[in-house]
């Protein structure tokens, strides 16, 4: 074989190699916490107790020492803890029964472990804002910048290699024709449009799948709004605000008035200490004010002195207009909880975007949430599957069962 092909082969296999790790290393990195956040994160945290258990130290914990054991609980909870005590008490402490999720492969659920492991043996930063809001580090640029430079230093030593051969050649008389110029190789461009290509469309197809989506998106309202000091310290329930989330298709932005229900009395913010992202603390009073301002109340003399405005709120949550969304179909119906669309809303001071909202997020939550039966009238035409799981074929039914992952469902 001649020396440029040879050298071809060697920076081909070089580069492709290198592209290999970084998208694999990457791809390792994520997997976790994308499957975290997709199957746990509604019921589940790291470091304290949600509608389960807290996880950071799992497998030190009861019969999950064991992980077959904990392979098992994860994909049917119901017939492990029929012969487990340990599983059995969880249900029992808890009062729910942990969704099955059958599809997660033990490589899956190793990566969960390994990211619940990760994120409890950090040490905790000190946020200036809402502690639900600190994202974990992401190191893409930097695996970027080691790629680029490794890159770099393979070819210098290319050349450097190149210009010791042509030394040896001349002190030994051998005769060889001048390399072409790289940029006039064929077989080097060529190579370096392939990769260039791999590597952009990598990048393109990672943008273009989170085109649209606004996770953690998280404007700055009109008032600043505490969803920690109200839904949280004096645990106003959520339906108080959001009339139409249990009984209606959209979950509906309270009016002035609401705000007015309870402000007409209360026009002093006496509660814990707000303080925004940015570390600026929030005066509670002041943003009463606001309130007064746009209702057109005088809280001087207990009247309304001029015709009132709606909040200008702006909106967070937005579907595109071709998906079917409704509310009470999943509250009323499926049971399900706002912290699981919204996350730990009760903990929130200004709301930020929680879920991804793509259509995969939906399909995956579809696929793995049982279906409530037990004295549920909406799911009475169901009468096989009530016999099933009567007579123990069956110990439950996800929503995909029922016609969940159907295109017509969601979209018309």
């Amino acid at each position: 074989m001649n020396q440029p092909k040879l050298l071809l082969r060697r920076s081909l296999t070089f580069c492709l190699v290198l592209v290999s790790l970084f998208m694999a290393n990457q791809a390792f990195a994520q997997d976790g916490k994308a499957l975290f956040q997709a199957n746990c994160a509604s019921c589940h945290a790291v470091g304290k107790k949600l509608t389960g258990p807290a996880l950071a130290g799992l497998e030190g914990r009861g019969s999950w020492s064991d992980r077959k054991k904990l392979y098992a609980w994860i994909r049917n909870p119901a017939g492990f803890a029929k012969t487990d005590a340990y599983a059995a008490g969880l249900i029992k402490e808890y009062g729910v029964l942990m969704t099955a999720f059958p599809g997660l492969s033990d490589k899956e659920i190793d990566a969960v472990v390994t990211h619940v492991n990760t994120e409890a043996n950090k040490k905790p930063d000190v946020p200036t804002g809402d502690p639900a809001l600190v994202e974990e580090e992401d190191n893409s640029l930097l695996y970027g910048i080691l790629a680029l430079v490794l890159a770099v230093i393979a070819l210098i030593l290319l050349q450097i290699n190149s210009n010791l051969r042509k030394l040896t050649d001349e002190k030994e008389g051998v005769n060889r024709p001048e390399p072409v110029a790289f940029w006039k190789n064929k077989a080097y461009m060529a190579t370096l449009t392939i990769v260039l290509f791999i590597v952009a469309g990598f990048f393109l197809a990672q943008g273009a799948i989170g085109l649209g989506r606004q996770t953690n998106y998280q404007p700055e309202q009109p008032i600043y709004y505490s969803h920690k000091v109200h839904a949280g310290v004096n645990q106003v329930n959520c339906l108080y605000c959001h009339g139409g989330a249990m009984e209606g298709k959209h979950a509906n932005i309270p009016s002035v008035n609401v705000c007015m229900n309870c402000h007409m009395a209360i026009n002093e913010y006496k509660g814990p200490k707000m303080v925004r992202e940015d570390g600026t603390e929030v005066n509670g009073t002041a943003e009463i004010q606001k309130l007064y301002s746009y209702a057109g109340w005088d809280p001087a003399t207990n009247k309304y002195t001029k015709p009132g405005k709606p909040i200008e709120w702006i909106k967070i949550h937005n579907l595109p207009d071709h998906v079917y969304f409704n509310h009470s179909q999943h509250t009323k119906a499926g049971g399900v909880q706002c912290q699981t669309c919204h996350g730990e809303i009760q903990n929130m001071g200004e709301v930020y975007q929680f879920s991804n909202l793509s259509m995969g997020w939906c399909i995956n939550c579809h696929r793995e949430t049982n279906v409530k039966f037990k004295e549920n009238g909406f799911y009475s035409m169901y009468e096989k599957f009530h016999n099933d799981i009567k007579n123990g074929k069956m110990d439950s039914v996800t929503v995909e069962k029922i016609g969940g992952t159907e295109c017509q469902k969601c979209h018309y």
